[in-house]
């Protein structure tokens, strides 16, 4: 030690700790002092508040002579007072948590600032393009608590907080309050503005694989000397306090995951990386403990974000796939799956993995909360219960008497669930026959105990029954049962026991009759057909279910089927897959058709093309189900199918109308146009009226983009559907039953003369929006050609279509009236916020006198527009001639001063109108409280008179407020009354949605 630092050091340690007669704050501004006072134990002021009061003195603005507000100057007394501040939160370890709970915003703002500068941070360079690896460590340690800030402000400001309640308000602390509100609202808006920026930050930091150093009090002291004395030390990886490189990760991941929850409430996505980044914090937490030498993780908190997290992200991760049973029964028990839970103990039956006191344990669980009035539950602990006795039963347990209560009087539903159970339970195969045994056992003694003998005989009738138990032994069960039965014979001569009536085979007839009609399996329903057809020759069991319909047109080929078993074989088949198709059960619809076309490929070549048909129909039906939907577009090979059947030439082969429909739609819903109107042969169009509208409606279509000249196919169009809207409604009706599409003349528009009768089922398979659009416009011109209409219908690209038919009267206009709303109605159920068919349900509503569905179709295509009209509302939408129709509705309604707002939306304002509505005094509207939406000054003096002339003070009071607003003065500059009239726009439109949605 020097002579100098020796003397220095005496004479500071001699001088007194407590100021004599100078304030804390003068005292402590010698640096020594200061470093003695954070050592106290309970140092008075605090740490935290001396940075405030550092860093307030050090931002105190200057007077110059001209006595004007000038900047605080950058002189050596507040550079020291910046690197106290500095000091104290060096003290203090940079614990933002700390930090956060004692500082303002603004206050800390101004410190990490400070830091940042001081750890040589270029003022104005973005974080986000720094190589934090490249930087020393302390500077890239400053770069990272900064961004953690900013992080955690901004998800702390998105949490409610609770409003404290004022004292007495004093002016000055008033202004000083509001200012460091405004302030930290300022604050706020640029660190939200830099989120992303700061979220890429850390996400950088992650990747990290080095050790990081925070400035100390010694490594300020270090900066604040002379370049020439600092010998590059602040500069090493060894100045500072170390962080390692798993604390940084742990105070990351923690704060990332907060902002990624916060943000998904937007997007759901975000919350699988907050559940990623949580977690990997509980990771580290559980590795190296919650707290490290300067930061401190609320555990409560994380398990609450984690918990969160877990229930609004799917458990279809990895982990859950890899999850215990018990966990995997402890979250279906949390979240209400119970069909899942009962998956599981069904699966658990095989392997025998979970403890019986655990099972039990689970049923106590459920029935308790069935007892507390949860009824849905009842099935459930059923089911688990019927799981754990079956259980039991393979363990060689005893049967619990919540079983036997449960089965006192079982249901038919509640025997085939058991007979479910037992027989997914055990494997016969490889079962040990101390296994069989004990299933067998449980069986015989379920009959012996139940009353119902149609419940006998379902079990006694099941395949496992059958296999379990021997002839003899399934005969000494029936004498046991007689036995068991009272009887009193009162006859001399002895009565016939029921056992031994031969009546037993009907009863087996009828019960293998109600499992044809409930199964779904192919291979089940032939084994079924087989024994009934083993005990009588005499039945068709085709008919045994009046809800079995096979089109007509199949019908008659597959009742000439010579084999009876065959025959009703292929027809129940083909009915249940039908049956399955109309449902939407795709799966089991396909696995009837498969076994279907195995089976009649055998003998059939002409059935066999029957079953392909559908088999191309019930894919057609499956992609627009599943991958359809979302937008996926189909696989080639199901392109190529469709248009083979569509040029599919096979004689004598039986068709249904439905699937050249289908086919069509499927083309021109996925925009096969080429195909359509270049690609189809020629004969097939002649021949083929769907593929002659499909080729007329993808032209059309091709070309609406196009040149406006270029119409000659929407012409085509147009004659074919005056054509069938003009022919006489006296239709051949084919073999299956629907109409026939074929007129048999030689002009190409004939063949379509009697398309009107099924064409509403074509539409209804549509779902392209611009070939909706362009059949609905076509219709809706058809209707507005009419003479005696009075409302014309707008609708999208109606300027393409001819203006006059020759003929009108030949025209039914009421089944093209019908058409329009059908198809707007449908067209509505594919794309609820298309504003052009949103206007053209309003005007049909508008034309049949239903004013206020108009107004709430005409307020919905301004919503979905507009972002419920926080945006302008497209002038094609918004028409002088909706506007005018909007108005006319509100004066129906009685809603005068609604009429006179709208006044102001047209072009030239109607102020006729608009002075004829205000003059009508029963008015069922909001009347004056709707006056702050008008702009119009004219329109606010008239009113203004009006209620003077009426004497009406308190009305005209709030229409001379609106007239004095400031942005309503006429010698406002043109921008600012635009603005003023848009704004009562929005809040109007805005009223009137939630008056009519």
């Amino acid at each position: 030690m020097s002579a100098e630092a020796a003397d220095r050091e005496a004479a500071t340690s001699s001088r007194p700790c407590t100021p004599p007669q100078t304030s804390w704050f003068e005292f402590l501004l010698e640096e020594t002092l200061l470093e003695q006072h954070l050592q106290k134990p309970s140092p008075d002021p605090p740490p935290v508040q001396l940075i405030v009061q550092f860093l307030e003195q050090a931002s105190k603005p200057s007077v110059n002579e001209q006595n004007q507000v000038q900047p605080p100057p950058d002189n050596k007394r507040n550079r020291i007072l910046k690197l106290l501040a500095l000091k104290v939160a060096a003290h203090l370890k940079w614990d933002l948590d700390v930090l956060e709970k004692s500082l303002s915003v603004p206050v800390l703002n101004m410190l990490l600032n400070e830091l940042l500068c001081i750890s040589k941070v270029p003022p104005g360079t973005k974080h986000v393009d720094v190589d934090l690896s490249s930087l020393p460590p302390t500077t890239a340690m400053a770069i990272l608590l900064y961004n953690r800030w900013a992080i955690r402000t901004i998800v702390q400001s998105s949490f409610p907080v609770k409003q404290v309640k004022p004292g007495p308000p004093q002016l000055n602390v008033m202004n000083q309050m509001q200012q460091e509100k405004e302030l930290t609202e300022n604050i706020l808006k640029v660190l939200k503005e830099q989120a992303a920026d700061s979220i890429l930050v850390l996400e950088g930091a992650l990747k990290l694989n080095k050790d990081l150093y925070v400035h100390t009090i010694r490594t300020l002291d270090l900066l604040a000397m002379e370049p020439g004395m600092v010998n590059g030390e602040t500069e090493s990886s060894t100045a500072g306090l170390k962080i390692s490189t798993e604390e940084i990760e742990c105070q990351v991941c923690y704060d990332l995951g907060a902002i990624y929850f916060q943000q998904g409430s937007t997007n759901a996505a975000v919350h699988e990386n907050a559940k990623e980044k949580f977690f990997r914090t509980k990771e580290l937490i559980a590795k190296n403990g919650s707290s490290s030498l300067h930061f401190t993780i609320d555990e409560e908190r994380l398990a609450g974000y984690c918990q969160a997290c877990g229930v609004l992200t799917s458990s279809s991760d990895d982990a859950a796939q890899h999850a215990t049973p018990y966990s995997q029964i402890h979250n279906c028990m949390k979240s209400g799956n119970y069909q899942d839970l009962v998956k599981i103990f069904l699966e658990d039956n095989l392997t025998l993995s979970l403890p019986v006191q655990f099972r039990q344990s689970v049923l106590r669980e459920l029935f308790q909360k069935a007892q507390q009035g949860n009824d849905a539950l009842d099935e459930v602990c059923f089911k688990v219960c019927v799981c754990n006795t079956v259980c039991d039963v393979l363990q060689g347990q005893t049967i619990d008497v919540q079983f036997c209560l449960l089965f006192l009087k079982p249901s038919k539903e509640q025997i085939d669930f058991l007979l479910e159970v037992c027989s997914r339970s055990i494997n016969l195969e490889n079962a040990s026959e101390a296994s069989k045994r004990k299933m067998a056992a449980f069986l015989k003694n379920l009959c012996l105990g139940l009353e119902d003998l149609q419940l006998v005989f379902m079990i006694s009738s099941h395949e496992l029954f059958i296999k379990l138990l021997k002839d003899d032994e399934r005969k000494l069960l029936i004498d046991q049962m007689r036995k068991r039965s009272p009887r009193i014979n009162l006859c001399t001569k002895p009565v016939t026991s029921f056992y031994d009536i031969p009546a037993s085979a009907s009863v087996s007839i009828g019960q293998l009759e109600h499992q044809l009609i409930l199964s779904v399996d192919p291979w089940r329903i032939r084994q079924i057909l087989i024994e009934l057809h083993g005990m009588t020759s005499e039945r068709q069991f085709w008919t045994v279910s009046n809800k079995w319909e096979v089109p007509n047109v199949y019908g008659n080929v597959i009742l000439g089927i010579k084999d009876n078993l065959t025959r009703d074989l292929v027809y129940i088949l083909m009915a249940k897959g039908l049956h399955c198709c109309v449902i939407k059960d795709f799966v089991h619809a396909k696995q009837l058709f498969a076994a279907c076309l195995e089976l009649v490929t055998e003998f059939s070549p002409k059935l066999r093309q029957v079953m392909l048909n559908e088999m191309l129909l019930l894919d057609i039906y499956t992609h627009e189900a599943g991958p359809g939907a979302s937008g996926e577009r189909p696989p080639s090979d199901l392109i190529s199918r469709v248009r083979g059947y569509l040029e599919m030439r096979v004689p004598d082969v039986p068709l249904r109308q439905v699937i050249a429909e289908e086919c069509v739609a499927f083309l021109l819903n996925w925009c096969e146009n080429e195909y359509l109107t270049m690609q189809v042969p020629l004969s097939l169009v002649q021949t083929n009226p769907y593929v002659k509208l499909g080729q007329l409606l993808a032209a059309t279509c091709k070309e609406l983009p196009g040149p406006k000249e270029s119409r000659r196919t929407a012409k085509d169009l147009w004659e074919v559907v005056v054509q069938i809207c003009s022919v006489s409604n006296q239709h051949k009706r084919g073999n299956d039953g629907r109409v026939s599409l074929i007129k048999h003349r030689e002009s190409t528009l004939g063949i379509m003369y009697s398309f009107v009768s099924s064409w509403d089922f074509f539409f209804s398979s549509l779902q392209e929006p611009l070939v909706l659009t362009t059949i609905l416009s076509l219709f809706v011109k058809l209707h507005n050609v009419r003479e005696d209409i009075v409302n014309d219908i707008a609708a999208e690209h109606i300027s393409i279509w001819p203006s006059s038919i020759p003929n009108l009267q030949s025209v039914d206009f009421e089944a093209v009236a019908v058409t329009v709303k059908e198809l707007v109605s449908y067209a509505l159920t594919i794309n609820a916020n298309n504003h052009f068919w949103l206007i053209i349900q309003a005007d049909i509503y508008f034309a049949t006198n239903q004013y206020s569905a108009a107004l709430h179709y005409y307020l919905q295509a301004g919503a979905v527009c507009s972002d419920f009209f926080t945006k302008v509302v497209p002038p094609d939408v918004y028409t002088d001639q909706v506007i005018k129709r909007m108005i006319k509705c509100c004066s129906l309604l009685n809603c005068h001063t609604q009429v006179a707002i709208l006044c102001q939306f047209l072009r030239e304002v109607d102020y006729k109108t608009a002075f004829k509505a205000l003059q009508e005094q029963n008015s069922h509207d909001a009347m004056d409280s709707y006056y702050e939406y008008i702009w119009d000054v004219t329109i606010l003096e008239y009113l203004t008179y009006l209620h003077h002339k009426r004497g009406e003070t308190d009305k005209r009071q709030i229409a001379i407020k609106a007239i004095g607003q400031t942005e309503l003065n006429a010698s406002n500059p043109e921008e600012v009354l635009q603005l003023a009239a848009q704004r009562r726009k929005k809040k109007f439109l805005q009223a009137m949605a939630k008056l009519y949605f």
